[in-house]
């Protein structure tokens, strides 16, 4: 176990720099949006009747965030496509974006091809690899960007180049000044919980500790409800550690329930509550009521509320505080926050079959 007083020996079990990929998210989304408003766009795609975003893992999420903060403004469905195929809906008048890190996951190729034949409008996201070059051979919009780390280590790249796009095919409004303001909330957020600043005065290392050796539940609504996903993924990813996540209102109606059983395990769980200013009212209600229940069961409870007065501000900086206690839990399991060897096995023994 690393003691996260000590920064520098951080390094031994960080070989690939987790922690400065972390630290880079405001610079990634500066410079995501600069790339997303030079992309060429087709004028027929600001017809779309639906947009789908084809993706898996680290390069999905963003899709995820793009519908949860834009759902209630966009006028056309915004949809994320985990799989080989696409809805049958799919048809020209749909925008599908395939986004990739690699370039080269099996399920979003596949799935872009099954779009192309549905004769929906396409564009890709990539650094490189299979996509960029169908996406060539298609003369479809390609747009890449060089940034060299895992797929989850790319958020902002994945996030707001959708937002870029959506916003120039003008589907929401201009979204560039509450960008501005999650830079600017991040960056100041960061300054409190970044490695130098000690356990004792660091909200981020808190509650890294007090997840250790605990079983996390993230709980988050509305435009927050897919930053509970992003930091249950980065638990898993980064810190080895297994995790889940609820959304309010619906576990109010089941997962509430299941708080009895096993009766031993309460004590081993932390739940951690994603909040917002903008929450609706009803759902700030539900989550002190949930919260005193889980209390009342022996369950410790955590808020982390999103900071910044716009919804992308609050989402962005709660996904950086997420992502830097992700990485303070890896070190105090003492893993390698990049590495992913389950998940290279389980790969490996794909391709063997």
């Amino acid at each position: 176990m690393t003691d996260l007083d000590k920064p520098h020996l951080f390094r031994e079990a960080d070989p690939q720099d987790m922690l400065a990929r972390i630290s880079e998210l405001p610079q990634q989304c500066r410079d995501a949006w600069a790339n997303a408003q030079s992309l060429p766009l087709p004028a027929e795609y600001r017809q779309a009747k639906a947009v789908v975003i084809l993706g898996m893992g680290g390069s999905a999420i963003g899709g995820d965030l793009l519908r949860t903060l834009l759902e209630s403004e966009c006028p056309v469905p915004l949809t994320v496509n985990r799989d080989y195929t696409v809805p049958a809906f799919v048809n020209g008048q749909t925008l599908v974006i395939a986004s990739s890190y690699s370039g080269n996951t099996e399920e979003t190729l596949a799935a872009f091809e099954a779009a192309r034949q549905a004769e929906a409008m396409l564009l890709a996201i990539t650094t490189d690899g299979k996509l960029a070059t169908r996406a060539r051979e298609l003369n479809v919009p390609l747009l890449t960007f060089d940034y060299h780390a895992t797929p989850r280590a790319s958020l902002g790249h994945s996030i707001v180049a959708l937002i870029g796009i959506v916003c120039r095919l003008g589907l929401v409004s201009d979204k560039a000044a509450d960008l501005d303001e999650a830079i600017a909330v991040m960056e100041s957020w960061q300054r409190e919980i970044n490695e130098a600043v000690p356990l004792a005065e660091n909200a981020a290392k808190k509650l890294a500790a007090k997840l250790h050796d605990r079983l996390s539940v993230v709980y988050g609504a509305g435009h927050l409800s897919e930053v509970a996903r992003r930091w249950k993924g980065q638990f898993n990813e980064n810190a080895k550690a297994w995790a889940f996540f609820e959304q309010l209102p619906e576990m109010n109606h089941n997962a509430l329930a299941g708080v009895e059983f096993p009766a031993d395990l309460a004590k081993k769980i932390v739940a951690v509550m994603l909040t917002s200013s903008l929450d609706h009212p009803r759902t700030r209600v539900r989550f002190q009521i949930t919260q005193e229940v889980l209390s009342q069961h022996g369950v410790s409870c955590d808020v982390v509320e999103g900071r910044g007065a716009s919804r992308l501000a609050q989402m962005l900086s709660a996904i950086h505080f997420g992502d830097y206690v992700s990485f303070y839990l890896a070190m105090l399991y003492g893993k390698d926050p990049t590495s992913l060897k389950v998940v290279d096995y389980l790969k490996q023994r794909l391709a063997e079959i």
